[in-house]
């Protein structure tokens, strides 16, 4: 008998889905390939219709390239409210996609899944959401885009931590394991 992995979904939400959102989408499922959490499963989308169907900017794939990440197959979408089931964990990426997310959630398990990204930021983690975004860099140049690069990247190991501990309480549960709590290791492809 087989079982199948755990899987932890997460989807990251900006406002077009080709600047923030893919970045962090782009940047945490490098993250989980280099952890070798398998079972991290990571998209992105837009609170909006505005750019559905371009690729990411530009500017945005450039940062993205410059630290040898690919970017080439995004094609940005909006928001699907049957993600609100789906995924475990929903990122927004400002106040104003945490808003529009919070009140367009159908319930409060739902609702429970929203955070900002930047609440897994030590330097900004017990700040309210409203001091924990990260601004369009849209609107910028470059150097807005490295500093996005640097508000996500400082958020990253938070949320490797939070999915790694989640995908060990889901494997210890599936094993029979009667202490979800119990430390188990991270299975490795290697």
């Amino acid at each position: 008998m087989t079982s199948m992995p755990s899987q932890y979904r997460i989807i990251a939400v900006c406002t077009g889905n080709i600047c923030r959102s893919p970045m962090a989408e782009l940047m945490l499922a490098e993250a989980f390939r280099t952890e070798r959490l398998a079972g991290a499963v990571v998209d992105s989308a837009g609170t909006t219709a505005y750019e559905v169907g371009r690729p990411i900017d530009p500017r945005a794939a450039r940062k993205l390239t410059s630290q040898n990440i690919s970017s080439s197959r995004h094609v940005a979408r909006e928001w699907q409210p049957e993600w609100f089931v789906s995924r475990e964990l929903i990122l927004a990426l400002d106040v104003d996609h945490y808003g529009w997310l919070r009140q367009a959630a159908p319930d409060r398990e739902s609702r429970a899944k929203i955070r900002m990204l930047r609440s897994f930021d030590p330097a900004v983690a017990d700040k309210d959401p409203l001091e924990q975004g990260i601004e369009d860099p849209w609107y910028g140049g470059h150097t807005d885009f490295d500093t996005t690069w640097d508000l996500i990247r400082a958020s990253v190991p938070g949320i490797v931590e939070h999915v790694r501990s989640h995908l060990q309480r889901l494997d210890g549960q599936r094993h029979g394991s009667d202490q979800p709590n119990a430390q188990q290791r991270v299975r490795s492809i290697s």
